[in-house]
């Protein structure tokens, strides 16, 4: 009697699901791609948010010489800079959310292998939301670095032409 009731509460149908280890050990093998491209993503950020400090940097040390009047030609950098900050902090944005989307997937994964539903299209959708937000921050970091790229081939030229 006391067996039947156990076996009536409405928690012990999942935990009958979630007690395979095998179904557990699938889920965390489907997994792993995506934790491995959570950790990629988390490595490239790193380097987006490492150029994005170095320009809001360089632009905080420009606009306070400028207020000394000893900023120069530096204000000349201002445009090219600022373009660079706007590049950098939608490529760390975007580079952060398919982080969490990714993450999503990954919950995703974990919820379907307990649940009757059918979560694969939710799933996939997922997988596809992260990698558009991925490749839209990867062609904003593109874009700072090509930004960065043809300010320093602006300045050699000025330099050669001046000479």
């Amino acid at each position: 009697m006391l067996f039947d009731l156990l076996v009536s509460l409405p928690g012990v149908d999942i935990i009958e699901r979630t007690s395979s280890s095998l179904r557990v050990q699938n889920v965390v093998q489907l997994s792993l791609a995506p934790a491995f491209l959570l950790a990629g993503i988390g490595a490239v950020m790193n380097v987006m948010t490492n150029r994005l400090i170095w320009v809001a940097n360089k632009i905080e040390r420009i606009l306070a010489a400028d207020e000394n009047d000893e900023a120069g030609d530096l204000i000349d950098e201002l445009p090219a800079l600022e373009r660079r900050r706007v590049h950098a902090q939608r490529a760390v944005m975007l580079s952060t959310a398919s982080a969490f989307t990714i993450s999503v997937v990954i919950m995703l994964l974990f919820i379907s292998a307990f649940v009757r539903t059918p979560l694969g299209t939710l799933v996939a959708a997922a997988w596809l939301v992260t990698m558009a937000l991925l490749m839209a921050g990867l062609a904003s970091f593109l874009l700072e670095t090509r930004t960065a790229a043809r300010r320093n081939h602006e300045r050699m030229m000025q330099r050669k032409r001046s000479r």
